[in-house]
């Protein structure tokens, strides 16, 4: 149970959350027509004769959008219907040129499911959690008003009129902003690990309305909710929650009532206002679309789903815990992108390749590397895992000389920025800067005995019980050696030497 609360003047309240996430769906063409869904094209480019609701126009289900929207109810555990129907939702607004959507209101696709959060004690969460989920059907998107353009009169592109929605309808078990945002990140990256939506909330592709209530602690009557439409971040939906829980507070506080209300969200002022009332809500008239026969799935077609997802976040982070033997953090991290568990794997695989070992026997190795070497770096360069110039092959090589004892581990951390500079891969660096790590024991003994000598009041002090100064002759040793010296080696001749 999350512990946020917010102190109002009459006492302790607490926020109830639910989101409906629209998602778009990813495919080549719009959910009832063969008009292109390509992001960034010119206004009203990709516009067929059923986007524009021309006469006689008769919408045709788009086979790869259903697909998609099954496998995403799969990945969450949710009840696949195998019978369906669209129905329409009549209302006039300029940029849906059919005066309706087509949407699914009584017999959606996709029923109950849910989505397991982790704890997270640094963001308020202080243990995991199951959100419901409770479903997801699939719509129309509507065209874009733009209202910059010119000075008197509004534009309308119809380029994503037509475009496939998955709309995903959380249950109200959100309590705090932060899991109400650990939700949309791990909601975000499911769809992204199906490859169901790209999850681009910036470019539109992924957006939430956000419910909220409040209520007195140990009260069990949910609260008058409002509804912020369209919010592009999970940043943006953490604050708008945080105002909008504040507001209804203050509202009720000072003798007022909440109104159901849709409301909008600044990100300059992190508020939201209000953009109209629900209680003037229009009826939408929904019926049964009549150009549309309900969906009905056979079970070829849905074992055909099952058999193409992909293995999901939470069982691989299972199996890099279980099998690999990685920290529950290493393995939080590395599947929380389906991007960055593939850059692993890869590394992984060529890893155990090239010191002839087991993935599991490297998988530390590995894992250690790219988070606290690789992901500081790129982060210090300003530059992400997609444009990395380091590539899985390159970090596998720089590994494989630790592994193998050609240089040491300070020595690979030199190695990794000249490589990151100039795209150089590790072991021809290592021979052109002369980096590999001394292992001859005479070598290593001539710069031990000069350090000793230099520093006879050290020894004393170390033969007469001051052990911590091994980490000092240590030290001197590494550094009379500019870091080449082999540590292990250094240590056996160092522990003989000082007795």
């Amino acid at each position: 149970m999350s512990d946020y609360r917010i102190s109002g003047a009459t006492g302790e309240w607490e926020v109830v959350i639910g989101l409906e996430v629209h998602a778009q769906v990813t495919s080549k063409a719009k959910l009832f027509s063969g008009a292109s869904t390509a992001f960034g094209a010119e206004p009203n480019s990709q516009v067929s004769l059923v986007d524009a609701a021309m006469p006689g126009m008769l919408p045709v289900p788009n086979r790869e959008c259903i697909r998609q929207a099954v496998r995403t109810g799969m990945a969450i555990e949710a009840v696949i219907n195998k019978w369906s129907r669209f129905d329409r939702k009549n209302y006039f607004y300029a940029d849906l040129p059919q005066g309706y959507q087509i949407s699914q209101l009584y017999h959606p696709l996709v029923g109950e499911g849910q989505l397991l959060i982790e704890a997270d004690e640094k963001a308020g969460i202080p243990e995991d959690k199951v959100i419901g989920i409770e479903r997801i059907h699939v719509e129309q998107d509507a065209g874009k008003l733009m209202h910059d353009q010119h000075p008197t009169m509004s534009y309308v592109d119809l380029n994503r009129s037509g475009v496939a929605l998955m709309e995903i309808v959380s249950r109200p078990h959100m309590t705090s902003p932060a899991e109400a945002g650990a939700y949309l990140r791990k909601l975000r990256s499911i769809l992204r690990y199906v490859g169901s939506c790209d999850g681009n909330m910036e470019e539109g592709s992924m957006r939430a309305d956000v419910n909220v209530s409040v209520r007195k602690v140990g009260d069990t009557q949910l609260g008058t909710r409002t509804e912020t439409k369209n919010v592009n971040s999970v940043r943006f939906v953490m604050q708008a929650i945080e105002h909008e829980a504040n507001r209804q507070i203050d509202v009720i506080e000072n003798g007022g009532t909440i109104v159901q209300e849709t409301r909008l969200f600044d990100p300059n002022t992190g508020t939201t206002r209000s953009m109209r009332s629900k209680e003037d809500a229009h009826d939408y008239r929904y019926f049964p679309d009549p150009d549309l026969l309900p969906l009905e799935l056979d079970d070829a077609f849905l074992d055909e789903c099952r058999e193409s997802l992909p293995e999901l976040p939470d069982a691989k982070r299972n199996r890099y815990i279980q099998q690999l033997g990685l920290s529950a953090y290493n393995a939080h991290v590395l599947t929380a992108e389906v991007e960055t568990a593939r850059w692993f794997e890869l590394l992984l695989g060529k890893a155990a390749e090239a010191q002839g070992k087991q993935p599991a026997d490297v998988a530390k190795q590995a894992s250690n590397w790219l988070i606290s070497e690789l992901f500081g770096a790129l982060n210090k360069a300003g530059k992400s895992l997609a444009d990395s110039p380091v590539t899985p092959e390159g970090g596998a090589e720089l590994l494989a000389l630790v592994g193998k004892g050609t240089i040491s581990g300070s020595i690979a951390k030199q190695v990794l920025e000249i490589m990151l500079e100039t795209g150089d891969g590790a072991e021809a660096i290592v021979e052109r800067e002369g980096l590999k790590q001394e292992s001859d024991t005479g070598a290593i003994e001539a710069k031990i005995d000069e350090v000793l000598a230099a520093n006879p009041d050290k020894v004393e002090e170390y033969r007469g019980g001051k052990d911590k100064l091994f980490g000092f002759f240590v030290g001197q040793t590494m550094k009379a050696m500019q870091g080449k010296g082999n540590p292990q080696v250094v240590n056996e001749i160092l522990k003989q030497k000082l007795g």
